[in-house]
């Protein structure tokens, strides 16, 4: 926590009505991106452009290091910037940053091809969900190591593990022919309790939407229940809402078996759990958009399914029109993707504006990917960072030797109790030189390497450990993305149980 002296503190007051004016003309932070470079406007967009060009030193130190140790690494898209932009800098084949569910995927095909280990960036329950990915494909003694001997924690993950939690699935329990649908950001032990109590699946931001319409479709006088995150579930039922508004032929064209009347009937049987969310999208709130709607009324607008419902309703309304997207950070990153390459096809000359409604994290593969596409063309595409004008500090420094005043609240992570939010403080526990110190005890073992793997918490559920109980929810989503319908075992489970 930045202390400040008196007279800073004295001061803090009208410096930060002076910021909030400067920021409030100037809306929020963005990075601009053009055939001919990278542009900032904002300290905060400053100081994620620092980090997009990464020091040749750091490339080389770490891309020996993997050599040496012959270790794979899978990182979240919420990463550190800076970390990011070493990791996209390597030569070392076994490097993916993705979102939560393929990096899994990605370790498995690293083992595959030669990989001893696999060093997961990314928090706790990301780590025991690619142990487990590669312990289900005959991986069952390739190690996985964390970066970090502390707990490397998540807000919603930890909401799915509390006694609320619990009792509300008891809820679900009591209740004839119920589906469990759980967000995959969260750990085994809560997939497995859960599991043990209503039949489950897992879903991604990604899918959630399909499983959703098809388990209605698929199984009469269901009852859904949505879980951990709060925000999340909202949004679908206002995505059920919308959709129940449209025609007939509309809603067959986006699921065969549904009407208007199912869509209804869905509504009165979706079970959303009312005390979850991730700390991060929890900062996107009505302040935010608020200024959203006021200065980028012309923009492109992207919000992850995690976010409030007043940030959801502007990239939902966006996307009514073709000029948004609501769900996953794949989701994002391929929408303004496809944007910028139509635009670059017609050889449009307008500057394109994306508003970024995720953890700005996301900044450093959405970069790489529209400096590729724009490559020699006339477009530009400017991505902005839809930072709270109240998530400001006051650093002490003078104003003609450093900024006195930088985008994000005193405890460091660009958020504000308004809205409006940078990063993820649990996500930024993975650092560069955290991931070389793992990678050296890996080329030269050593005993203290116990403390970097996941946590084992294991129990008995009817004879089996809870792990091989937790992987049941995630297969059952497998087999669901491949087929396009609920597996047949757990279709009988709903009926049966």
């Amino acid at each position: 926590m930045l202390r400040l002296s008196s007279s800073v503190r004295r001061s803090a007051g009208p410096l930060a009505a002076a910021a909030r004016r400067c920021l409030s003309a100037a809306a929020f932070p963005s990075l601009t991106v053009s055939s001919e470079g990278l542009s900032a406007n904002g300290a905060f967009a400053e100081s994620q452009l620092a980090y997009l060009d990464p020091h040749a030193d750091d490339v080389a130190r770490l891309d020996d290091a993997l050599r040496r140790s012959q270790a794979g690494v899978v990182s979240h898209y919420y990463m550190d910037p800076e970390l990011q932009g070493i990791l996209s800098g390597l030569t070392w084949p076994h490097v993916f940053t993705a979102d939560s569910l393929a990096m899994g995927d990605a370790a498995v095909k690293m083992a595959r091809e030669g990989a001893t280990s696999i060093v997961c960036l990314g928090v706790d329950f990301m780590a025991e969900s690619v142990k487990a990915t590669l312990e289900s494909q005959g991986f069952k003694d390739l190690p996985v190591y964390r970066v970090a001997q502390e707990h490397i924690g998540c807000s919603l993950a930890a909401s799915a593990e509390a006694p609320a939690y619990g009792a509300w699935l008891s809820q679900a329990a009591a209740r004839e022919r119920s589906l469990h649908i759980v967000y995959i950001n969260t750990s085994l032990l809560t997939k497995a309790k859960a599991q043990a109590l209503v039949p489950t699946i897992t879903c991604t931001s990604s899918n959630v939407l399909r499983t959703v319409l098809q388990a209605f479709s698929q199984v009469p006088d269901l009852t859904v229940w949505y879980g951990p995150d709060t925000y999340m579930g909202e949004n679908l039922r206002c995505l059920l809402a919308g959709l129940a508004e449209l025609s007939a032929d509309e809603i067959r064209r986006l699921h065969p078996d549904h009407t208007p009347e199912t869509l209804r009937a869905a509504l009165d049987h979706f079970e959303v759990f009312p005390q979850g969310n991730c700390v991060v999208h929890h900062q996107f709130g009505g302040e935010v958009a608020e200024m959203l709607r006021t200065h980028y009324a012309d923009a492109y607008h992207t919000a992850h399914l995690e976010v409030p419902g007043e940030m959801f309703a502007v990239a939902n309304e966006a996307s009514k029109n073709g000029r948004g997207v609501v769900g996953s950070t794949s989701n994002i990153l391929d929408f303004i993707c496809s944007v910028a390459q139509d635009a670059v096809e017609t050889g449009a000359q307008d500057k394109l504006t994306f508003v970024l409604g995720t953890e700005a994290g996301m900044i450093t593969p959405v970069v790489h990917e529209l400096q590729r596409l724009v490559k020699g063309s006339k477009t530009a595409v400017e991505i902005v960072f839809p930072v709270s004008q109240d998530a400001i500090s006051v650093t002490g420094e003078a104003r003609d030797t450093g900024l006195a005043v930088v985008p994000g609240v005193t405890g460091g992570e660009g958020c504000s109790s308004a809205g409006g939010c940078a990063t993820c403080k649990f996500m930024k526990m993975n650092s560069l030189e955290a991931l070389m110190d793992v990678l050296d005890l890996v080329a030269d073992p050593s005993p203290s390497l116990a403390k970097f793997i996941p946590a084992q918490r294991s129990f008995q559920v009817q004879g089996r450990s809870s792990n091989e109980v937790g992987a049941i929810p995630i297969l059952n989503m497998r087999e669901f993305s491949q087929t396009g319908e609920l597996p047949r075992n757990l279709v009988e489970d709903i009926l049966k149980r």
